[in-house]
């Protein structure tokens, strides 16, 4: 269970989205908030389950202009197994 923590900072991805700018006229640019649940992920040092809810942040990045960063995006649906795990835990 410890490693669902360390699957939350994969969400800290999603901020890149935030430092490297799409050109406002691209569609999908609230999408872009998302990154901020990559904070989330820092839950993670204290709350395993939770924290592994954060990497939805980097869903953040989907559909960016620079196809490297829009790649990484796919790592935001590890937050699955956080979400599935804290449902299973809390409820």
């Amino acid at each position: 269970m410890n490693y669902l923590g360390l699957i939350g900072l994969f969400g800290l991805i999603g901020l890149t989205g935030l430092l490297n700018k799409v050109h406002p006229s691209q569609a999908g640019g609230p999408i872009r908030l998302l990154g901020l649940l990559g904070f989330l992920g820092l839950a993670g040092f204290w709350v395993p389950s939770l924290g592994a809810c954060g990497a939805f942040g980097a869903l953040g990045v989907w559909k960016h202009q620079n196809s490297k960063i829009a790649r990484l995006a796919y790592v935001g649906w590890l937050g699955v197994v956080g979400l599935i795990q804290t449902i299973g835990v809390y409820l």
